[in-house]
């Protein structure tokens, strides 16, 4: 049998192949302290919990609409305005098997062969691979602490060919934590549109920011309504394994992506969908808040821990619940660095590998989605095993 060149190409997702890694030390009785994956420990929130077992009570389960339930587009707008101050058509809103889906659905809509997409090193490594698959030439730009390692208007003009056809940014970023300041970002969207070029902006971790001179973070949804925005109940919400996402898509946009849907996935889960609606209530979003404060507390947590053990972190995140640090004075390479700390210490994280090019021998990805204790456990097994290396 021969496979397609797309299959025997596509690189592993490493943050992932150290969970395997970390799950068969455990079932040899091991304790491991995992901070290699981005998956928040709290869960749904209980009010749609409880709405999932209402729904799920013998009823039907039909399809959707392809765009997704009519009333969970309209509460996702209503969350842009009452959260971000921006007026959404819930026309342009669509409903997604996860954050995944709607990352494929916009590179499938807007990517052609030959396209050069330009993407930030580090960054989430399955958006490049998503587009990849669609026949574009990904252009990694480098990026250092001076720009909080995200694109800026100077790198791209510097990168820029005439190739070129769109901008992937995340804005929290994986693995980084940080954001393009709002100044930067309106930039960046000015600078792609001013050259006809499309903007795909990974948002899955806004809602996880720090608060914006006093008020919460601005969606690039502000500075640029064309732009496709991609986002999630994984993160805020808590819903990783629920598989359900969104994405918002300038209106001429809608009915291409409504027929890639129906052909690439009919629609995103039904009960799912339903149960999401209580995620808008005063009630789940006062939850999310608190998880989102009590993120806050373990990212001070990590931060002071790895100063402690003397871990630079050159940017200190500002959203999301990742912390990326400097592992060069160890004498080991992120690889190393991983693969003995989990083999020696039982703590799992995530090699530079996984992100791009530029920092991939010297910086290493911590996950701070776990619980307080299991920070503080892991901070101590790291302290030990630095000091053994060192």
């Amino acid at each position: 049998m021969r496979f397609s060149h797309r299959a025997r190409a596509v690189a592993p997702f490493y943050a992932m192949e150290f969970g395997k890694h970390a799950a068969a030390l455990e079932a040899q009785g091991h304790h491991v302290v995992k901070l290699n994956l981005g998956e928040p420990d709290f869960g749904a929130p209980p009010a749609v919990r409880d709405a999932m077992r209402e729904v799920m009570d013998g009823r039907p389960m039909a399809y959707t609409a392809a765009l997704g339930l009519p009333a969970l587009r309209e509460a996702i707008a209503r969350f842009y305005l009452d959260r971000h101050g921006v007026e959404v058509d819930p026309a342009r809103v669509v409903v997604t098997a996860g954050a995944s889906a709607a990352l494929v659905l916009a590179a499938a809509a807007l990517v052609d062969p030959g396209d050069e997409v330009l993407i930030a090193d580090p960054s989430y490594p399955c958006n490049r691979q998503i587009v990849e698959s669609f026949g574009a030439r990904v252009t990694l730009v480098p990026t250092t602490a001076g720009t909080r390692f995200q694109l800026d208007a100077a790198s791209v003009r510097a990168h820029w060919t005439d190739s070129t056809r769109g901008l992937m940014i995340a804005t929290p970023s994986n693995p980084t934590g940080t954001s393009v300041p709002a100044d930067e970002l309106a930039a960046l969207c000015d600078l792609a549109r001013g050259r006809d070029a499309w903007r795909i902006v990974d948002e899955i971790y806004l809602n996880l920011s720090d608060d914006d001179r006093g008020g919460p973070p601005r969606s690039a949804l502000s500075y640029d309504p064309d732009a496709v925005v991609i986002n999630s109940f994984s993160k805020y919400f808590g819903m990783t394994g629920w598989r359900l996402g969104w994405c918002v898509v300038p209106g001429p946009l809608a009915p291409a992506v409504e027929r890639l849907a129906q052909n690439y996935f009919l629609c995103a889960s039904t009960p799912a969908q339903h149960a999401a609606l209580a995620c808008f209530t005063p009630e789940s979003l006062a939850v999310c808040e608190d998880r989102r404060a009590e993120f806050a507390r373990r990212r001070a947590i990590v931060l002071d821990g790895l100063d402690r053990i003397g871990l630079p972190v050159p940017v200190p995140p500002d959203g999301a619940f990742y912390v990326y640090f400097d592992v060069t004075g160890t004498g080991l390479t992120s690889w190393q660095f991983c693969e003995r700390a989990l083999r020696e210490a039982h703590v799992a994280l995530t090699p530079g590998r996984d992100f791009g090019v530029h920092t991939a021998e010297t910086h290493v990805r911590l996950s701070y989605a776990a619980s307080a204790d299991e920070l503080r456990e892991g901070i101590a097994r790291l302290e030990k095993f630095v000091a053994a290396v060192r």
